[in-house]
C-alpha cells in the first residue's frame, strides 16, 4: 500500500459487525468479537472500518477484541458521513466534522494515530461529483498534527493527489461495475493500492442501506 505498510491482498471488512442495516449493536457481541480474533489469526492484516458504522460501535468491538494490537495489523477507516436518528447517511464534510470524526476514531480504536483514513464521499453507486480540496485539506492538516499517518479515498476520483500523496482509493467495483478498469492500471502503475466495493442488489435498491465505502 505504501512504503512500510504492507497489508494481506484480502482484508476485513467491519462494517457488519453492528447491527442491522450498520445501525446500533449487534444481536451477539461475543460473536463480532469472535470473528474479528478469528480473522487476525488466520492471518489478515488489514482491517476495513469507519467510526459511523454503529456508530461507534464497530470500531469499540475492533477495540475489544484485538487492542493491544499487534503489529502487522493494520486499520484503515473513513470519515465524510455520520448517522442521523432515522439510520440515514449524511455526508459530514465540515472542517469540525471532519476533525471530530477524527478524534472520535482515535478514541474508540484506542489509538494515538491512525494508520489511513479514507476521506469517503457519494453514494453507494459511484464517486461524487465536484472538489475534494476543501475537506481534503483538513486532513492533510491532521496528518502535519501527526494524528494521521497515511491518507485514501473512498468512493471518489483520485483527484486528492494532487492535493496530498494517498496511498489507496476505495470505490464501488465488481463483475457488473467495471467503470473504474483505466483508474486501477493508473494507480497500480504508481504503487497505489485499490480497495473494491462488492454490493449486493439488495444495497443498489433499498436506500437506507446507503453508504460510503
Amino acid at each position: 500500500m505504501a512504503e512500510g505498510l504492507t497489508v494481506t491482498r484480502m482484508g476485513y471488512v467491519a462494517m457488519q459487525l453492528a447491527g442491522p442495516y450498520v445501525f446500533g449493536p449487534p444481536a451477539d457481541r461475543e460473536a463480532a468479537v469472535a470473528v474479528l480474533r478469528e480473522a487476525v489469526h488466520l492471518g489478515i492484516t488489514h482491517i476495513d472500518t469507519a467510526d459511523a458504522y454503529g456508530p461507534h460501535i464497530t470500531n469499540q468491538i475492533i477495540k475489544e477484541a484485538l487492542h493491544p494490537y499487534p503489529d502487522s495489523l493494520h486499520i484503515v477507516t473513513k470519515v465524510g458521513s455520520l448517522r442521523d436518528a432515522q439510520g440515514g447517511w449524511p455526508q459530514a464534510l465540515a472542517p469540525e466534522q471532519l476533525r471530530q470524526a477524527v478524534y472520535d476514531n482515535l478514541r474508540n480504536l484506542g489509538l494515538d494515530v491512525l494508520d489511513v483514513v479514507n476521506l469517503g464521499v457519494g453514494e453507494a453507486t459511484g464517486p461524487a461529483a465536484g472538489s475534494l480540496a476543501e475537506p481534503f485539506t483538513v486532513l492533510v492538516q491532521l496528518q502535519q498534527e501527526g494524528l494521521i499517518k497515511h491518507l485514501g479515498v473512498s468512493n471518489v476520483t483520485a483527484e486528492a493527489q494532487a492535493i496530498a500523496p494517498i496511498v489507496c482509493v476505495q470505490n464501488h467495483y465488481n463483475l457488473a461495475h467495471r467503470e473504474d478498469d483505466e483508474l486501477i492500471d493508473s494507480l497500480a502503475a504508481q504503487g497505489i493500492a485499490y480497495v473494491p466495493g462488492k454490493y449486493s442488489k439488495r444495497l443498489e435498491t433499498e436506500t437506507h442501506l446507503r453508504f460510503f465505502l
